[in-house]
């Protein structure tokens, strides 16, 4: 397998668990073990859209039971002899190994995942800031040589961009170091918020400026969120700033 994969430095993996519960897009190849007719192959492609029942296959890092993912799209485009190239768009956890072989299945011929390409995870698209591993060598040594910060920005970027596809509640200045320090957030603390958002929702809280200050739970929705006068709203799960970034303003 090739493609996007996302890595994080330092106090940047703390937004790992973030990305792992982002949707997943890849290209790929299925050969399938004999002959189809083209139509029933795009058919076969379209029921397997939506809520599908999926159990990990014998060599995965997760239970062995049967869990339901979620299938954005799967499209067929292009087929020759046996190949099939698709794309498709799926909650985190699918197994598209598993896919294909449910596929080649219910087709009734069999079918293997020959090649795969993941282009893109969560915010992280193939034809944005990646660099192969020779690029970021070069960089590096780039950056060694000239101390030009320009080099290492070409490919660490801040862990903000990890956080894009999440809702954001944005909070005071004087809330910030609470946070830091494990506080729950609380009405009073908010600014302003994104619309939304849903009870159980793993939101990004941040700062005015946009810094990341920690993940959490929403214990209520935005229209709730915005209705209410006091009381936490949200459950802070993951503190993401140093403590001390922002000043102690809190008792």
């Amino acid at each position: 397998m090739t493609g996007v994969l996302p890595v994080a430095l330092d106090e940047a993996t703390k937004v790992i668990q973030a990305l792992l519960k982002a949707g997943k897009e890849y290209v790929g190849v299925m050969k399938l073990h004999g002959e189809v007719d083209e139509d029933r192959v795009r058919e076969a492609f379209s029921e397997f859209q939506g809520k599908i029942y999926q159990k990990p296959p014998l060599r995965s890092s997760v239970k062995r039971v049967i869990r339901i993912r979620t299938i954005y799209y799967l499209n067929v485009l292009e087929i020759e002899d046996r190949n099939v190239l698709f794309q498709v768009g799926c909650e985190a956890g699918t197994y598209i190994r598993k896919l294909i072989y449910d596929i080649g299945k219910a087709l009734g011929c069999g079918a293997h995942m020959q090649e795969l390409r993941r282009i893109r995870a969560g915010p992280f698209t193939e034809n944005e800031k990646m660099v192969t591993l020779h690029d970021m060598l070069y960089l590096y040594t780039r950056w060694r040589e000239t101390s030009d910060i320009r080099m290492l920005r070409r490919f660490i970027l801040p862990m903000e961009k990890a956080l894009e596809l999440l809702p954001k509640i944005y909070i005071r200045d004087s809330a910030v170091d609470a946070i830091c320090h494990g506080a729950h957030l609380t009405v009073p603390g908010i600014t302003h918020i994104e619309a939304g958002i849903k009870p159980n929702d793993t939101v990004a809280i941040l700062t005015l400026k946009g810094e990341a200050v920690a993940l959490g739970k929403a214990l209520a929705s935005t229209e709730e969120i915005l209705k209410a006068a006091y009381g936490i709203v949200v459950k802070t799960e993951r503190v993401l700033m140093p403590r001390g970034t922002y000043p102690k303003l809190w008792r």
